[in-house]
Parts: C-alpha cells; sequence; structure tokens
C-alpha cells in the first residue's frame, strides 16, 4: 500500500483510468479477433464482404483507441498493418509481397 498521500491519489486515478480505458481496448482487440475469423471464413467460402466490414470496424475501434490515447498511436498502426497484411495474403494468394525496394539509411555514428 502506499505510503504517501500523493501516492495514494496516483493508485486512485491510476485505477480510474484503467477501468474507463478498460472497455475500450477491450473492443479494439474483440474487433481484431472477429476481423481474422472472418477472413478465415472468407477464405473458405470466397465471400469477402463479411470480411471487409469486419476490418473496417477493427481498424476503425484501433484509431478510436489510439485517437483516446488507450493505446499508443503506433501499436494501433503496427496491427492495422498486420491486419491488411494477412488480409491482403489471404485475398490474393498468388501475389509477391515485395519487401520496400528503397534500401535503408545506413546507420548514423555518434559525435
Amino acid at each position: 500500500m502506499a505510503n504517501k498521500a500523493a501516492a495514494v491519489k496516483y493508485l486512485r486515478q491510476s485505477q480510474k483510468r484503467r477501468m474507463r480505458n478498460k472497455p475500450v481496448r477491450t473492443f479494439a482487440r474483440s474487433t481484431v479477433r472477429d476481423a481474422l475469423d472472418a477472413i478465415d471464413d472468407a477464405v473458405d467460402s470466397q465471400e469477402w464482404t463479411d470480411a471487409d466490414d469486419a476490418i473496417q470496424r477493427a481498424v476503425s475501434a484501433l484509431d478510436r483507441a489510439a485517437q483516446r490515447g488507450v493505446i499508443h498511436a503506433n501499436t494501433a498502426a503496427r496491427r492495422k498493418s498486420r491486419l491488411l497484411r494477412q488480409y491482403h495474403a489471404s485475398r490474393n494468394p498468388d501475389a509477391t509481397f515485395r519487401p520496400r525496394t528503397r534500401p535503408p539509411e545506413p546507420a548514423r555514428t555518434p559525435n
């Protein structure tokens, strides 16, 4: 347990923030999971409209969570990128996804 009044207050604030952020984070995770399931179902049935809708909902939920500060913006971008990469690979399995065409920049040396 916290020993100082400021630590007690910070504990109260963090618990309040956690309770406020939890449903947003849970919704984002569940929509991504639903989108992945929809992709799997679409691969079997070749009917992509449900998968398109599920992906749109997942991207929207991730953007909303990032906008509210529940998850970091880069985390949302990474999850969207992975989701869409899996979608495109499943939708067009014959396509070859090439890496970046531009070579990476050399590392900087400390001065």
